[in-house]
């Protein structure tokens, strides 16, 4: 797949087949889209928008960057084993679910402009999008015109709280991440602790929760590693050499799976015996790419284990994972696409035949599901979504124990 032009986006319509890059036997149709200019605020869209007797139309703009993103592109695989399990069962009360995709590249500005072109396009609800910045830039779109955002695929504060009344997450919040790593780590005597995170609001935010978690554990966060997008190996390198002179027992992270990698294969190179754990975002492809590096690595994960088919829910995704996608792994990342938008569904048909934005915002107060065993709820004090978390280790053979 091509670079956009700076003026223009690659639009992708998902109708049921697989992105190109995916499944190549079922491409997604291709156009171009003129993207909205994220400095004039959208209208407040019609509440029957995205609406027709056959279908619902979603709008997703999410962190491919053009494929390469492969935590991302497992997500989509994800969200379209449950498209179309779900649209080749009914779909939500007689309606085909479509999603029209764009490619943000991990830019907030991106995101926002993006998920305004979604707006003006008429979806009724905007859905999806993953990493913290450019989540948080769809939600200021969502409160702008009025449009929804279901399944946001990130843990980042801002999402929750304060209330955020157009914000319907399903994952577990990063902050429960960080407290089960923590809890982990105090249990094994460890005390001194660094934290990769964004040199954003929303990273400082993250580093705020892991002070406040680790201080009564006895834990100290000794080294910050705030971090740009754009950091060099030397910028990394000089993180190393911190880690060692700070005698930093514990590190983790807040996403950014490939900034990780690096610090951490850097970091063995040093030969630091800092234990490396990790969020889950991301988790099955980084262990992917650090082999041997990955083993015994702890992650916490939001998800059941994708591999196993103890609970109906992993059964039903494999399954449907199975039925479009014959030759590729299971990972987090495709089962959180899947439960996000198997959640989405049954979110829908609360209103049945009569489905407009009011009604639907109305029928989500308060809210709880359940999807095949896995419990979803948003109080009206809090949009909190699923509090799930566990943790897991990454075996000698590369494979995840719970």
């Amino acid at each position: 797949m091509t670079a956009p032009s700076p003026t223009r986006r690659r639009y992708l319509q998902l109708t049921g087949g697989a992105a190109v890059g995916l499944a190549a036997s079922t491409p997604w149709q291709m156009a171009l889209a003129q993207p909205a200019s994220p400095s004039i605020p959208a209208p407040a869209a019609n509440p029957t928008a995205g609406i027709t007797p056959t279908q619902i139309l979603l709008g997703q703009t999410i962190s491919l960057e053009n494929a390469k993103n492969d935590y991302a592109v497992a997500i989509r695989q994800g969200i379209e084993a449950a498209v179309q399990q779900i649209n080749a069962t009914g779909g939500v009360a007689g309606r085909r679910l479509q999603i029209k995709v764009m490619d943000d590249h991990a830019k907030p500005a991106e995101a926002e402009a993006n998920a305004r072109q979604l707006v003006a396009d008429g979806v009724f609800a905007l859905f999806g999008p993953i990493e913290g910045g450019p989540s948080t830039a769809v939600m200021g779109v969502a409160n702008d015109t009025g449009v929804p955002l279901f399944g946001p695929m990130a843990g980042s504060p801002g999402l929750r709280r304060p209330l955020q009344s157009l914000v319907f997450p399903v994952r577990a919040e990063h902050r429960e991440e960080f407290r089960a790593l923590l809890n982990h780590g105090a249990s094994l005597g460890m005390r001194r602790v660094g934290f990769l995170q964004a040199d954003s609001d929303t990273g400082r935010q993250h580093l705020d929760n892991v002070r406040r978690i680790a201080g009564p554990l006895g834990m100290e966060v000794r080294l910050p590693m705030p971090f740009k997008g754009d950091i060099t190996d030397a910028g990394l390198q000089a993180f190393v050499q911190q880690l060692g002179d700070k005698q930093v027992e514990l590190v983790f992270n807040h996403g950014s799976a490939g900034v990780y990698e690096r610090l951490i294969r850097l970091s063995r190179q040093a030969g630091l015996n800092t234990s490396f754990w990790g969020i889950n975002s991301g988790s099955a492809q980084l262990a992917k790419h650090l082999g041997p590096l990955a083993n015994g690595m702890v992650f916490a994960q939001v998800m059941h284990s994708p591999w196993e088919r103890k609970t109906a829910l992993t059964r039903a995704y494999q399954d449907a994972f199975r039925a479009l996608f014959r030759d590729q792994d299971f990972s987090y990342g495709s089962l959180e696409g899947y439960v996000t938008t198997r959640a989405l569904a049954e979110a829908l048909r609360r209103c049945g035949r009569d489905l407009s934005r009011p009604r639907w915002l109305a029928a989500m107060k308060d809210a709880q599901l359940d999807i095949d065993g896995f419990k979803v709820s948003w109080p009206a004090a809090e949009h909190a979504g699923s509090t799930f978390v566990d943790t897991a280790i990454v075996t000698r053979d590369g494979r995840f124990r719970h």
